[in-house]
């Protein structure tokens, strides 16, 4: 287990003492934040420290963590921590530390809330450097973040309905978004499949996929505001099962 997954993870006695002995032995001469010498002392980055601690779930309860960190509270950390996770794009957080982020978060009701905004900040920006930058190794990274939020839980029905609000974004089709919140059950089938929000290729992959009934296909088609390209895509699909 690395040290940024040891921090994350930590009991809160264990996360207090690995801080403790980090700050205990940073340079007191040194010029630079406290925080950033004790990242330096565990061969982290300042952006991992304060994400590995910031997202433990014990460190509400341990307001010496925060002051052996430079911070006043735990509030001024939290904001420190999601500066950090919300502007970086696979720089100063590799893509192994932002799954272990979401598998933890995952487990943390508290912060699994508050996850929901910073993911949405965080993805937005990550997406505009893909357009920007058309960089494949970002969109690697991003498809792999994308899929762990699915597939550990972290993605709430609110975080995908703002995914889902936006139905011009290319991204959803890279990703088979639709497919990842049906497999992973954030939304029922039932409740996308009559949404005009949910384009035709979507619901075409989702009846592919042996996720939609044939029953749920012919109620759709008997709603009478269906667009005529929905209707195509439905009818064919139908023909072909």
């Amino acid at each position: 287990m690395s040290v940024f997954e040891q921090l994350l993870a930590a009991s809160a006695e264990e996360l207090l003492k690995l801080v403790f002995k980090a700050a205990a032995a940073r340079d007191k001469e040194a010029q630079g934040s406290r925080s950033r010498e004790i990242a330096h002392k565990l061969g982290l980055t300042h952006a991992q420290l304060l994400c590995a601690v910031g997202f433990n779930p014990n460190i509400r309860e341990l307001p010496d963590v925060a002051t052996l960190l430079g911070f006043p509270g735990y509030d001024a950390l939290a904001r420190a921590r999601d500066e950090y996770f919300t502007h970086d794009v696979y720089n100063r957080l590799g893509i192994k530390d932002v799954l272990a982020i979401y598998a933890q978060v995952a487990r943390d009701a508290q912060h699994q809330q508050v996850m929901q905004y910073l993911m949405s900040t965080r993805l937005k920006r990550i997406e505009d450097r893909i357009e920007a930058t058309v960089d494949s190794l970002v969109i690697e990274r991003y498809k792999k973040e994308m899929r762990g939020i699915y597939s550990d839980g972290v993605a709430l029905p609110e975080f995908v309905e703002g995914r889902l609000a936006d139905t011009h974004s290319g991204f959803r089709a890279l990703l088979n978004e639709i497919l990842l919140i049906v497999e992973h059950r954030v939304i029922p089938v039932g409740d996308l499949f009559f949404r005009d929000a949910v384009l035709p290729e979507e619901k075409r992959r989702l009846i592919a996929r042996g996720l939609v009934p044939r029953d749920l296909i012919l109620a759709r088609l008997e709603e009478p505001g269906i667009s005529p390209q929905e209707r195509k895509v439905l009818e064919e699909q139908l023909r072909l099962s």
